[in-house]
C-alpha cells in the first residue's frame, strides 16, 4: 500500500493520498486549506489517478480545498450527512469568523457530487477497502477510516481529529461533545489491534498500542474513568 501525506496550510492539516501501488487510482483524504497543490504533487510524483476524495468532518482546514481537488478530476467527495453544511458554510461550523483575508483564499461550496457515509459502510475504491465508523464528539458528523491490513503495512487508521498521538481533538466548538468524545473513543478506538497504525488530521503518525499505554484520554476511557476536558488542538 502507497500512503502518502503531508500538512497544508494555515493550520497545519495531514491530507492523505492512498493507493494500492504507484501508478494506481488513489483516494484522498481531507484536502484542507492549501492542500491542492500538494496533491497535485503527490499524484504526480507516484503516478497516481484519483478515484475519490473522502472527508473525516466537515471543518474547513479539512475540506478547503474539495472544490478546486473534485472538480480538477471530477471525483465526488464523501462526508458525513451531519457535516455536510459545513462545506457551505464554514463560519456557522466554527461559531464565528476565520478572518476575511483567509475566506478570501478559500472556494466555499461543494463539489459536483457530493456522497453521503453512513456508519458501518464499506467503501471499495482505488482498489482498497474503508470500513466508515461514525465517531461523534469533535463535531457532530465526525467519522474514521479503517483499511486492512496488507502485506507490506498493519491495518491503517485514518483517525481525522479523534485522536491524535498524545491527545484527542476538541470538543468546544459548534457541534461538538466531550462526552460524545469519550463515547467515540470506547467504541471506535479501543477495540482496534495495538499494531494498528494511527494517521491522524494533526502531527505525527502513531499506533492503538502507544496510545492505549500513552495517552491520558484513552487511557482513562479504558480505565472506564471520567477526563480531563480535552485541549484546544486542530480547528
Amino acid at each position: 500500500m502507497l500512503i502518502a501525506g503531508f500538512p497544508a496550510g494555515a493550520w497545519g492539516t495531514n491530507c492523505y493520498v492512498v493507493a494500492p501501488a504507484a501508478g494506481e487510482e488513489c483516494v484522498i483524504i481531507d484536502p484542507g486549506h492549501q492542500a491542492a497543490q500538494g496533491v497535485e504533487e503527490t499524484l504526480k510524483k507516484h503516478r497516481l489517478k484519483p478515484v475519490a476524495v473522502v472527508l473525516t468532518h466537515g471543518h474547513i482546514d479539512h475540506v478547503a480545498s474539495v472544490v478546486p481537488v473534485c472538480g480538477a478530476h471530477d471525483v465526488p467527495a464523501w462526508i458525513h450527512p451531519r457535516d455536510r453544511y459545513m462545506m457551505s458554510d464554514p463560519e456557522k461550523a466554527l461559531g464565528r469568523s476565520i478572518g476575511m483575508p483567509l475566506m478570501g483564499e478559500l472556494t466555499v461550496g461543494e463539489p459536483d457530487d457530493v456522497r453521503e457515509l453512513t456508519d458501518g459502510a464499506r467503501l471499495g475504491l482505488a482498489g482498497l477497502e474503508f470500513t466508515v465508523a461514525h465517531a461523534p464528539g469533535h463535531t457532530k458528523g465526525s467519522v474514521t477510516f479503517q483499511v486492512p491490513e496488507a502485506a507490506d503495512v498493519p491495518s491503517v487508521f485514518f483517525s481525522g481529529d479523534l485522536l491524535f498521538a498524545g491527545s484527542i481533538g476538541r470538543t468546544d466548538l459548534p457541534g461538538g461533545s466531550h462526552a460524545e468524545m469519550l463515547e467515540s473513543l470506547a467504541r471506535v478506538c479501543l477495540p482496534l489491534d495495538d499494531s494498528t497504525l494511527v494517521l491522524s488530521g494533526h502531527g505525527p503518525q502513531t499506533s492503538i498500542g502507544r496510545e492505549r499505554a500513552t495517552n491520558p484520554y484513552l487511557r482513562e476511557v479504558a480505565a472506564g474513568h471520567g477526563a480531563h476536558p480535552a485541549p484546544r488542538r486542530g480547528m
